[in-house]
């Protein structure tokens, strides 16, 4: 009974999986059209999956082993038992291969049992609380039936009654782990990830590489959208991208946003794009809603939304709020910790795009900003002639009249502050005390546009990008060095779809290459307590860790590093124009940071970032002092002592007085 009953299940299960598949593929194809190798990228999802998504889940070590022994084990189960029990091929060595994989699964799905019982806050529940037990059974069910196919138990023990208890759990399992894998639950990750794996919006962050710069919008196109309004505004392989969520809320966990209070979930914000696309509201979202200032968090079932109706509604509900997206300080801690590879920043910007391309509606200071970088080139509004005033004194070379260098320091809007003006002038001095070939731009330099692109503002951005590659076209020179990640990030990273390619170095990088050639004379610190605070663009982003650290250690400085510090560091709060938009939350993300900063009992904070500087000596004293690594380092020059060549005293005569 139950040889016959096994392969219809299977078939009939496998059948509805299929047909589920298409419907989904075409859910995903609603979407703009994205270039994909379609081939290539089915060929390269096994080591994709194996080796790039692995190296993210072996972080957390637990998940690591069960996600290998119950994924491993449930693939190599269900090709067996579609083998041994679909198409009837009872070879005993089969038999015993297929007991050891449910063996595996099983012991893989005991370890999620476990964790089940007592889940972190950022795991969804709801439908994901039964998945172990339709694991346990799919693999105790298939470990029973295949018994007397490994010549353990004689073929027909147990008689129908055991058949029909075999069959239903089997139908439990099938149903979840193969027809739910298409048609929606806590599986359907496992079918939308494998593709995600293999035609993903970012190919070039597979086999070690690193993609993090926004994608350019065609301004040129009339028919292409400024941003996204609704879910088909997002390719379609965004879609896949979002189908793929697993729910694990590690991008939760990680959210700054998250963390103050302020109505941002990433987690949440996937899935009801999710929702969008299939049209719905999030009534049955099973994880943690937005936050909201009372602490009760954003009610669920009053959001909802359908593939062509606006995300987000500056009148009434609608899918998403507008502060939720202005919430994200684009730190891309989210996409750093997602073990399925989604990325969230991207979406989070195109739908800001929408809102101040479209609808003109960038909250609070966003405006303003945005008129003064159209206006003055900056963000601030300052008269653009002051931009070389911090350096009236330091006769710095400028490339308008030198033509050629080996550096091109560009300075950014940091030159318009008076706090961050120190970091620049500490800098100079060390670029002079190397003997450095180098120049700046002066008046000629304009905003990078990061602040722009950020805040969704493409047009702008675009802009004063092509204004400053047309700029430094006229010009030679090696590579260029910035104090500023942003500035950095965004011209080593963003201009190159503009046409601008250059050889771009972060100042502490460039600082600890003088170091490692000996150019610079360094005596030893005196800072004795110091930890490093890791910017965001610079390392999430750039993947600049060892350098900054690198030139602290070569002055004497053993950094006491945060709990959260190098890839899982906590953002200032200062990125993204978070500090424009200024959302609400219950508690500020840099205070959040002194906190970290606090709880390693150092007396000084070194910095990167300008950004970060103003966020971190906002806060409240008392609190350490900051200062960049250029102050550091500039303080501890031992300049050579230019011994003048001893002349004779000129003879003084005395003058007679008649």
């Amino acid at each position: 009974m139950l040889n016959t009953l096994l392969p219809i299940l299977l078939f009939a299960a496998l059948a509805l999986a299929v047909l589920g598949a298409a419907r989904r593929f075409f859910m995903w194809r609603r979407g703009r059209p994205s270039k994909v190798d379609w081939i290539g990228g089915l060929l390269k999802m096994p080591r994709r999956y194996l080796v790039d998504l692995h190296h993210v889940v072996e972080r957390d070590k637990y998940m690591s082993k069960t996600h290998v022994a119950t994924a491993g084990g449930f693939v190599l189960a269900a090709v067996l038992a579609i083998v041994v029990h679909g198409f009837g091929l009872h070879n005993r060595i089969l038999g015993f291969a297929l007991l050891g994989a449910t063996v595996l699964m099983f012991v893989g799905a005991l370890f999620v049992a476990k964790r089940r019982l007592d889940p972190p806050s950022r795991l969804s529940k709801g439908p994901w609380m039964r998945l172990p037990k339709s694991l346990l059974m799919f693999a105790g069910s298939f470990f029973i039936a295949t018994l007397p196919v490994a010549g353990i138990l004689p073929e027909g023990f147990g008689g129908w009654i055991l058949a029909i208890i075999l069959a239903v759990g089997v139908a439990w399992g099938v149903s979840e782990l193969f027809f739910g894998m298409t048609w929606g639950g806590p599986m359907k990750h496992a079918f939308a990830g494998a593709l995600h794996l293999a035609w993903h919006r970012r190919a070039e962050r597979f086999s070690g590489g690193r993609s993090t710069g926004l994608k350019a919008l065609d301004l040129d196109d009339p028919k292409a959208p400024l941003g996204v309004e609704k879910p088909t505004d997002f390719t379609w392989n965004q879609l896949l991208g979002f189908d793929a969520c697993v729910q694990c809320g590690k991008c939760e966990a990680m959210c700054p946003a998250f963390a103050a209070g302020q109505p941002l979930n990433p987690k949440k914000l996937i899935q009801d794009m999710v929702i969008g696309l299939a049209g719905g509201n999030d009534a049955q979202f099973a994880g943690s809603p937005y936050p909201s200032l009372d602490g009760s968090g954003i009610p669920l079932g009053e959001h909802s939304g359908g593939p062509h109706q606006p995300i987000v509604s500056l009148q009434g509900k609608a899918l998403v709020d507008a502060e939720t997206l202005w919430s994200c300080t684009t730190c891309r801690a989210c996409v750093e910790e997602c073990p399925m590879m989604i990325e969230h920043v991207d979406a989070i910007v195109d739908m800001r795009r929408h809102l101040t391309l479209e609808r003109g509606a960038t909250p609070n200071k966003g405006a303003e900003v945005l008129d003064n970088l159209i206006a003055t080139d900056n963000p601030g509004g300052f008269n653009p002639g002051g931009r070389l005033n911090w350096a009236a004194d330091l006769n710095l070379p400028l490339l308008s009249e030198k033509k050629e260098t080996d550096v091109l320091f560009w300075v950014g809007d940091g030159a318009f502050d008076m706090r961050n003006q120190r970091t620049l002038r500490a800098f100079v001095k060390i670029l002079k005390a190397a003997d450095v070939n180098f120049a700046v731009l002066g008046l000629e330099e304009r905003d990078s546009g990061d602040v722009a692109r950020r805040l969704g503002d493409e047009a702008t951005f675009q802009h004063l990008a092509k204004r400053n590659i047309a700029t430094l076209a006229k010009y030679r020179f090696k590579r260029i060095v910035s104090c500023d990640p942003h500035s950095f990030h965004v011209l080593k990273n963003e201009y190159g779809a503009l046409g601008g390619h250059y050889d771009v170095l972060h100042h502490s990088t460039f600082i600890d290459e003088l170091v490692r050639g000996g150019a610079l004379n360094l005596g030893q610190s005196k800072a004795a307590s110091v930890t490093y605070h890791d910017p965001c663009y610079l390392g999430r982003y750039n993947g600049e860790y060892e350098a900054p650290r690198a030139v602290l250690k070569a002055i004497g400085i053993e950094v006491k590093e945060m709990e959260r510090s190098g890839f899982r560091s906590r953002c200032c709060g200062g990125g993204g124009g978070a500090p424009i938009t200024d959302i609400p939350g219950k508690q500020r993300i840099p205070d959040m940071r002194m906190v970290d900063i606090k709880e390693t009992g150092a007396e000084l904070v070194a910095v990167g970032c300008p950004q970060c500087t103003a966020m971190l000596e906002g806060v409240v004293a008392p609190r350490p002092e900051i200062k960049d690594i250029a102050e550091l380092v500039a303080e501890v020059l031992i300049e050579p002592v230019e011994v003048a060549a001893k002349k004779p005293a000129a003879r003084r005569e005395l003058a007679e007085v008649q």
